[in-house]
C-alpha cells in the first residue's frame, strides 16, 4: 500500500502511517476554509490508515486529524498550499498570531516529458553551480529561472545544485533576534513537505502549480545538458523542538520519526531542535520513497544531503558503521544513476573522507580551508599541494578516488568569493543577533580596507586574489562547485550567514556581470580549460610514480614547510605544468621545470594566468598553467 494518495478506478485512496488510536481524513472545499466540508473515519491495517474517496479529484484540499492533534499534514503530500504570498505575515490577513496552517492538495501528476533526456554527466566532467532559486532570480519563480539558463550554458555549468526546494515555512521565525525584527527563513533548511515543491516559488497561485512549474524548469535545464541536484534536508524537520508547532511527524509517530532521549527530550545533533530517526525502518522507508519520487516523477538527477552525518545515527544517537539508510539509498534501483553528495558532518561528528557510503561524494571542507589558508593566510605549500592532488589523505583510505571530493572555496554558508577578499570580519548585524551568529574563522583577507573601496590598487589585488582562488578550484583534482555569482564578484555586504535575508544581501546583483566582466571571462576560460584537459579530471589518485612531479623554483624538491612557491608537473599525453607563487616577490622557476627534449615540442605554452607572467617567471601572488 502506497503512502500518500493513490489514484484508483474506484476513486482516490488516502494512506498515512500513524500509531494513533484513530485517524480522520478531513476534506476542505477551499484552501482558506477553517472547517472541513467532510470528515471520513479511516480504517487501520497495522500502522497504516487508509480511506477511499470515490468522488475525490485533483484540486482536493485535505488534512488529517487524530486524538493527539486536531490537524496534521500528510508527510507524503505532493503539494501543499497556503493562501498567502511569499513572506506575507499573518497580521496582514487579519490573524492575530501564528501562521496559517497549510493544506495538502491532491495533484494530477500528468506532464509532457516527451523529449526529456537526463544528461547523466560523468562525475569527472561535472561542474556544479550552487544557487538559491529566489535569490538567483531576484525574487522570481521556477519559470523565471529558465530565463537565466543561457548564463549557465555560457559559463560551462553542467549541474545546478539548488538550495532547498521542498515546501518550508519562510515565516518560521518572522520575529527573530534581540531586535524582534521581521526576518524570513530565506534558505529553506526546515522542511514541512518532503514530496512537495515549494509552492511560493511558483509564478501561479493556483494550488499545485509548483509541481508543473518545477517539472518545466527541470525539462528546460535538461534540454541544455544541465543536471538538477537538490539540496535535501532529512536530518531535521520544521517541527522544531518538543513544544513547537506540530505539523505531521510529531502527531503521527513521534518515536519512529525522531531521535529521543529516555525522558522524551529530542536529541539535537542538527542545531535545529530535533534530529530525524533516519535509520528506523519506518523513517528509512519514507526517505527512500521520497528520493525515488523526486528521481522518477520529477526527473531530478542528484541529491546533496544536508548534515548527512545525522543520517548515520542510531536510535541512541551514536554513529553507525553501516547505517541502514545509506545502504538502502545505494541499493535502490531507481536511484542508480543519481549523483549522491554528503555534507558529511553535524554538531557531533565529522566524516569527510570516511562517510559510510561507497557512491557518495563529500563536500570537502578541508579543501576550502587549506586553499583559503594558503592564499589568504600565507600558509606553506604542503596543504595546498594535497588539495590540488585530490585530497588522497582523506579519500585514499576508503579506497575512493578524487571524484569523491566535492571541492569548493565558498558556498551559501559563509562569505561570497568577493567578500572573502574584502572583509576580515563578519557583518551579520542585519540578522538581529548583535553579530554573534555566523562563522568567526573564515580565513579571509581585506587588503587593509574593510569592505568596498575606491582604491584601484586594492581592487586590483582583490581581483587577482579571486582569480587565484578560482584557478585553484578548477585546476584541482576532484569535482568543482562554484557558488552563484562568484564568477562576477557578487557581495553579501560582509554577511557570512545570510539565512534570513530576503533582500539585496542575498539576491544576485546582475549589474555586476557587466561591471566585473573580466572575472566572468576568466572563470569561463577556466572551466573551458578544465574540460579540455583530461589530466585535470583524474578518476584515480596519483601514485607518485611518473604521474605527478612536484617542483621547487630551483627545479629541485619543494620546501614543503617554508616555501610559498610550487610547481606541479603532470606528465603524459596531456602534459601540463601548474606554477604557483604566493611569495611577496617574483619567482622564476628553473629550466629544470621545462619538458624533456624528447617531446615533439619542448616549449611550454601559457594557457592561463592570474597575472602577467614572463615565461616561467611569475609575479607575486599569482598562478599560471602551461601545456605543450
Amino acid at each position: 500500500m502506497n503512502h500518500g494518495i493513490t489514484f484508483q478506478k474506484r476513486g482516490i485512496e488516502f494512506t498515512v502511517h500513524s500509531t494513533a488510536k484513530s485517524m480522520t481524513l478531513m476534506l476542505f472545499d477551499a484552501p482558506d476554509a477553517e472547517t472541513p466540508a467532510r470528515e471520513i473515519s479511516m480504517k487501520r491495517k497495522q500502522c497504516l490508515w487508509h480511506a477511499l474517496v470515490p468522488d475525490a479529484k485533483p484540486g482536493q484540499f485535505y488534512l488529517y486529524r487524530n486524538e493527539k492533534s486536531d490537524r496534521l499534514l500528510d508527510p507524503c503530500a505532493r503539494a501543499l498550499h497556503t493562501p498567502r504570498t511569499w513572506g506575507e505575515r499573518p497580521e496582514t490577513r487579519g490573524q492575530e498570531s501564528g501562521v496559517s496552517f497549510p493544506k495538502c492538495v491532491v495533484v494530477d501528476s500528468t506532464f509532457d516529458w516527451s523529449g526529456d533526456q537526463q544528461p547523466n554527466t560523468p562525475l569527472d566532467e561535472t561542474i556544479i553551480y550552487e544557487t538559491h532559486l529566489r535569490g538567483f532570480t531576484g525574487g522570481g519563480s521556477y519559470l523565471d529561472f529558465i530565463q537565466k539558463i543561457p548564463h549557465l550554458k555560457q559559463l560551462g555549468i553542467t549541474a545546478v545544485e539548488f538550495l532547498p526546494l521542498f515546501e518550508f515555512n519562510e515565516l518560521e521565525f518572522f520575529l527573530r533576534g534581540d531586535s524582534r525584527q521581521h526576518l524570513l527563513n530565506f534558505w529553506g533548511y526546515s522542511t514541512l513537505g518532503f514530496f512537495a515543491p515549494m509552492s511560493r516559488y511558483a509564478s501561479s497561485s493556483e494550488p499545485g502549480a509548483a509541481v508543473t512549474e518545477f517539472k518545466t524548469l527541470v525539462k528546460a535545464l535538461h534540454a541544455e545538458g544541465i543536471e538538477v541536484i537538490l539540496d535535501v534536508v532529512f536530518n531535521h524537520t520544521g517541527e522544531g523542538e518538543k513544544d513547537d508547532r506540530t505539523y505531521h511527524f510529531r502527531g503521527l509517530d513521534e518515536t519512529a520519526y525522531y531521535l529521543q532521549d529516555p525522558d522524551g527530550t529530542y536529541q539535537n545533533w542538527t542545531g535545529c531542535g530535533n534530529t530525524v530517526n533516519a535509520n528506523h525502518p519506518v523513517t528509512r522507508g519514507f526517505i527512500v520513497e521520497c528520493l525515488k519520487y523526486w528521481a522518477k516523477e520529477m526527473h531530478v538527477d542528484g541529491f546533496r544531503f544536508d548534515l548527512a552525518t545525522s543520517l548515520c545515527r542510531g536510535k541512541d544517537g551514536h554513529l553507525l558503521a553501516k547505517p541502514p539508510l545509506i545502504k538502502a539509498i545505494e541499493a535502490e534501483p531507481a536511484l542508480k544513476q543519481t549523483k549522491l553528495i554528503a555534507e558529511a558532518w553535524d554538531l557531533g561528528g565529522y566524516q569527510v573522507g570516511h562517510f559510510p557510503g561507497k557512491r557518495f561524494s563529500d563536500w570537502n571542507g578541508k579543501f576550502r580551508d587549506d586553499v583559503r589558508r594558503f592564499w589568504n593566510r600565507n600558509h606553506s605549500i604542503g596543504g595546498l599541494a594535497t588539495r590540488l592532488a585530490g585530497s588522497a589523505d582523506l579519500y585514499q583510505l576508503k579506497d575512493s578516488g578524487p571524484l569523491h571530493s566535492i571541492n569548493f572555496i565558498t558556498s551559501h554558508d559563509g562569505f561570497t568569493l568577493a567578500d572573502l577578499v574584502s572583509y576580515e570580519h563578519k557583518h551579520n548585524e542585519a540578522n538581529g543577533e548583535n553579530n554573534r551568529d555566523g562563522e568567526n574563522h573564515d580565513e579571509s583577507i581585506n587588503f587593509d580596507v574593510e569592505g568596498p573601496t575606491d582604491d584601484p590598487a586594492i581592487n586590483a589585488r582583490r581581483l587577482q586574489q579571486q582569480k587565484n582562488l578560482l584557478a585553484t578550484l578548477f585546476l584541482s583534482q576532484g569535482v568543482p562547485m562554484l557558488t552563484a555569482g562568484d564568477e562576477f564578484g557578487r557581495s553579501q555586504q560582509g554577511s557570512n550567514n545570510a539565512y534570513c535575508q530576503d533582500n539585496d544581501i542575498s539576491w544576485v546583483d546582475w549589474s555586476l556581470l557587466d561591471k566585473n566582466s573580466e572575472l566572468f571571462e576568466f572563470t569561463k576560460q577556466l572551466i573551458a580549460l578544465r574540460k579540455k584537459h583530461p589530466a585535470l579530471r583524474r578518476k584515480t589518485h596519483f601514485t607518485g610514480k611518473g604521474d605527478v612531479e612536484w617542483i621547487g623554483p630551483d627545479g629541485g624538491k619543494p620546501d614543503w614547510e617554508n616555501a610559498r612557491a610550487l610547481g606541479m608537473h603532470l606528465p603524459g599525453t596531456d602534459e601540463l605544468l601548474i606554477l604557483i607563487n604566493n611569495e611577496g616577490h617574483k619567482v622564476t622557476f628553473s629550466k629544470q621545470a621545462e619538458p624533456a627534449p624528447t617531446k615533439v615540442s619542448n616549449v611550454w605554452k601559457l594557457e592561463l594566468s592570474t597575472a602577467q607572467v614572463d615565461g616561467l617567471t611569475l609575479p607575486p601572488h599569482s598562478l599560471a598553467i602551461y601545456s605543450l
